[in-house]
């Protein structure tokens, strides 16, 4: 019998997985011929140099590298790098001090957060932002005062973004106020939003549909820096930081922290070392920085398959997300949420590029930030009569230390260091920051803006919309653990509150009672981290029109950052391995054909692979980080800093990186008493990342300079 419904459940899967790439296929071609523009536009791109060197294998060098280059400014550099190492000083000192000291600086107590919880939670992030918009108006003064580019940025009218933001607000406190005065159910609810809501990113989708090369890869590379940071805000938050986030505060209490330190801090080492220069060079992808620095397809070839690595791991994480949602919202099985929300996706990415990527985005970005908000800020109205959760949740913590302790935890919530070792803690605070530093999806924004001094401004806006669900988190996480040690902890089994029968039933809730009293204590008790933001509406006996919100919130969030990733995969294949590395001078039809469908490719694969559910949201994204801080960073910093970094160097280095993660990653999940200094292998990345910085050097000291077109790229970037 178990063999039989076996062979039926894959017979099944089978035949559900065929049934959705026919409808998707046909719906994508049905829109192809009804929006032609990117079959018959003008194709054009960035050209190579026509006076490109003869190689024994090809090479791509800009345009601009061929030719002599300017001497540097070296005055310019030199106040540029000192500006650096100060931030820097300053950087580390906001992210490395708070752990350290926080067992000493919990001791005190200010406006009810232990101080040490707060410096880490929150405090941080206002020294980050502080950094990076103090960098961008200092290296814009420098640059004016080195003869530098002046801004040319496009002005893009704001006034649709504040339009749109009021729109949903109004949408949401409709469907409150249809909830109220009709008998709609919570799926019908559910429904209604997120079919409003995936009809809206259609649409921007559709209208703006890629007409060039330029406009595909890059956005034609005219996007204002404030919606480039709304965009790569969406690009950002994904399910991961929506869903899982505060889950795993929820879970962790002090020791996830890290994950706020690390994606935050990381915009830090985007504004400072990477951003102003990717920018400076222009081109499509990171591989192509990594090709023209490091002399040729080999630095290529590797680039761009370790992105196409990270990519993939990451958009498993969103698909599985996506699947979460759907299945509890819309009431249908997870493999079924799964391919619907990839059909979404693909309605954007398919056909329009970065361009209707980045509008898709914008809107995204208002969806979850309202999403996310909302309902933290209706529990902080209930609980503290506030409507600034952000500054008011430290009045529960006297609550939860106290209902703590009668369910007899001995870990308390605020206190750093039970579950990990301060090792762990600052490893995968690196490995995330770094990691951040060096994902593709997120480097290949600063491609789709006008100038360097635009680039610098979508780091500060971006950092400013991230910070706002970021600094909420904590305060989400302390609200739902409140809610349940008051409702749930200490209760009779027989009568838990229904929206903990109705997640035990999607798998992300257990309970089992192990004494046999009858009574729920809190050990007996386990909910997955990815259930805590989407269940707290339904915790707190919110509207339902609020738990729908939350399921739009996350989907956005989900979506935005799979759109990104699936166009960091096609680039990878139809531009840099395709196009660059294997068929040079391929035609820009074919080039579009082949990105399409390695889109839909790398969109079925991530489903099938997501219905395993092999770890949960955040741990997924942060192996990707370590991945992406264990390869890419390294590289791109020594090639823009360090002159003498040399290709055999860099192919080494990523490569060495890479294996060093992978083992690391493989002996600790196999075995979690094989570790050093307690380091997880969430935080593996750590030992990548000294491994590629070491072998890049050495290699590169041990073999031939690098050429003098690769030493020219250099002196380009670095001028103001």
């Amino acid at each position: 019998m178990t063999t039989l419904l076996a062979a039926f459940d894959w017979t099944a899967l089978l035949w559900l997985a065929a049934l959705w790439a026919l409808a998707v296929w046909v719906a994508l071609r049905l829109l192809d011929a009804l929006f032609p523009p990117l079959r018959r536009g003008g194709e054009t791109e960035v050209a190579a140099s026509p006076a490109q060197p003869a190689l024994r294998r090809p090479r791509f060098i800009p345009a601009a590298t061929t030719a002599p280059a300017a001497p540097p400014s070296l005055h310019f550099w030199r106040a540029n790098t000192r500006l650096i190492s100060a931030l820097l000083l300053v950087w580390a000192a906001a992210v490395f001090l708070p752990p350290l000291l926080a067992p000493w600086l919990n001791q005190f107590v200010v406006f009810g957060f232990p101080l040490g919880y707060y410096a880490t939670a929150q405090g941080a992030l206002v020294v980050f932002l502080a950094l990076i918009w103090g960098y961008i108006w200092r290296a814009g003064r420098l640059g004016q005062q080195f003869g530098g580019v002046r801004s040319v940025a496009p002005g893009g009218t704001r006034l649709v973004f504040v339009l749109f933001f009021a729109w949903f607000a109004l949408l949401g406190l409709g469907l409150v106020l249809l909830e109220r005065v009709t008998a709609i159910t919570t799926s019908g609810i559910g429904w209604l939003l997120l079919v409003v809501t995936i009809t809206i990113y259609a649409v921007i989708g559709i209208t703006n549909r890629a007409s060039s090369l330029d406009d595909y890869f890059v956005a034609g590379r005219r996007i204002p820096a404030f919606f480039n940071g709304l965009a790569i805000g969406a690009d950002w938050m994904s399910a991961a930081s929506f869903i899982s986030m505060a889950g795993t505060l929820w879970l962790l209490g002090y020791e996830g922290l890290a994950y706020i330190v690390g994606w935050t801090g990381g915009y830090v080492l985007l504004a400072l070392l990477l951003a102003p220069y990717l920018r400076i060079f222009g081109q499509y992808t990171v591989p192509d920085f990594i090709a023209a620095r490091y002399e040729g397809n080999a630095a290529r070839l590797t680039a761009a398959t370790i992105g196409i690595a990270i990519s993939f791991t990451y958009l498993t994480a969103q698909v599985t997300g996506v699947g979460i949602i759907m299945s509890r919202f819309l009431g249908v099985n997870y493999l079924g949420g799964v391919l619907l929300g990839l059909g979404a996706v693909l309605f954007c990415s398919f056909l329009g590029g970065m361009r209707a990527i980045t509008w898709t985005q914008v809107a995204q970005c208002v969806v979850l930030l309202i999403a996310y908000l909302v309902p933290v800020t209706m529990l902080s109205m209930r609980e503290m009569n506030s409507l600034l959760p952000q500054l008011s949740y430290g009045g529960v913590f006297e609550q939860i230390a106290t209902l703590e302790a009668a369910q007899g935890i001995t870990k308390a919530y605020a206190e750093p260091f039970n579950d990990w070792t301060p090792a762990n803690f600052v490893a995968l605070i690196l490995c995330l920051m770094l990691g951040t530093a060096g994902m593709p999806h997120i480097l290949m924004r600063f491609y789709t803006v006008p100038d360097t001094p635009a680039a610098r401004r979508s780091v500060g806006w971006a950092m400013l919309f991230i910070c706002l669900l970021y600094f909420t988190a904590p305060a989400y996480a302390a609200f739902a653990r409140l809610e349940v040690l008051q409702h749930v902890a200490g209760q009779p089994i027989n009568a838990m509150p229904t929206w903990v029968t109705e997640w035990a039933g999607a798998g992300l809730l257990t309970i089992q009672d192990t004494n046999g009293d009858g009574v729920l204590q809190f050990g007996e008790l386990r909910i997955d981290p990815d259930l805590v933001v989407l269940a707290t509406p339904e915790m707190a006996g919110l509207p339902d029109a609020v738990a729908a919100l939350v399921a739009a919130g996350g989907l956005a969030a989900a979506l935005s950052t799979a759109d990104g990733l699936l166009m960091v995969i096609a680039a990878a294949l139809s531009h840099d391995l395709y196009n660059r590395a294997l068929k040079q001078g391929g035609t820009p039809r074919n080039r579009l054909i082949f990105g399409r469908t390695m889109i839909f490719v790398a969109a079925v694969a991530a489903a099938l692979v997501a219905t395993r559910r092999f770890a949960i949201i955040v741990q997924l994204v942060a192996w990707a980080f370590s991945f992406a801080a264990a390869t890419f960073f390294p590289v791109l910093v020594l090639g823009i800093f360090w002159r003498r970094a040399n290709g055999r160097g860099a192919v080494a280095g990523m490569i060495a990186g890479l294996v060093a993660t992978l083992t690391y990653m493989l002996l600790n999940g196999r075995d979690p008493a094989f570790n050093l200094l307690g380091i997880t292998n969430a935080a593996a990345g750590v030992f990548g990342v000294t491994a590629n910085f070491l072998v890049t050097i050495v290699v590169s000291l041990c073999t031939a300079p690098p050429p003098a077109e690769a030493v020219a790229l250099v002196d380009r970037l670095r001028q103001p």
